[in-house]
């Protein structure tokens, strides 16, 4: 490579930068937006209504709107959709961290407030940034990724400690089997570690869950449904 080659990709590199670091602005700005407290909710793309998790999402994100909490998805279809959907019908505020991808990927028409990403790894901060919990349904490599990187963020002290919750037994039950029959019993992982999750198949006790342990963890007395409705 010589010196002009050098040069031109020094400074196609200060442009990806730039980029890069629009899409955190664009993303930071948006976070600001979201009323607090909010919880990020994620799951597999390729289902539609009538799936349990379409259906579970939905009921969930309706139950999380109506007890004043905001809503935010990867804003796509699928559980994504269903997620924003609930948030909606429930009056909250429904929230969309899209993806520029080739398949798959289109905004929902749920959204109040929506931004496309082209980078990934800016996408998932604003998930991190701008939630207080995570619940998470059945989906693909995308959910998983979602779900590991959050456990490794708070294992490691690097966010809070806030609430993981897995919805659908069926699906994460012989996950979590797994995790305590090899990295446990291995010690690879502490018992800590693994408490970190919490396993449902109702969306009302996957509300409650996240809800408990924030009051728990802020002080801030949980809000029924009913207390927020009268708000």
């Amino acid at each position: 490579m010589d010196d002009r080659e050098l040069l031109d990709s020094r400074d196609g590199d200060r442009r990806r930068v730039r980029r890069i670091a629009a899409e955190f602005f664009e993303g930071f700005e948006a976070v600001a937006q979201i009323p607090s407290p909010a919880v990020s909710m994620f799951g597999s793309a390729r289902v539609s209504e009538g799936h349990f998790a379409y259906d579970f999402a939905r009921a969930t994100a309706r139950a999380f709107a109506e007890a004043g909490w905001s809503v935010v998805t990867g804003g796509g279809p699928g559980v994504m959709e269903a997620a924003n959907r609930g948030a909606k019908e429930g009056g909250g505020i429904s929230v969309g961290f899209n993806i520029d991808l080739p398949h798959e990927q289109y905004a929902n028409p749920y959204l109040d407030l929506e931004v496309t990403f082209a980078h990934f790894y800016a996408r998932k901060t604003m998930f991190v940034k701008s939630a207080e919990a995570f619940v998470i349904f059945p989906g693909g490599f995308g959910t998983l990724d979602e779900l590991f990187e959050s456990l490794t963020l708070i294992q490691t002290g690097k966010i809070l400690d806030f609430p993981v919750v897995l919805v659908g037994s069926r699906y994460w039950g012989g996950l979590l089997k797994w995790i305590r029959e090899r990295p446990l019993k291995e010690g690879i992982v502490s018992p800590d570690d693994v408490e970190l999750l919490y396993l449902t198949d109702d969306p009302d006790e996957a509300v409650r869950t996240v809800i408990e342990r924030h009051a728990a963890r802020t002080g801030v007395s949980p809000a029924s449904p009913e207390k927020a409705d009268a708000e």
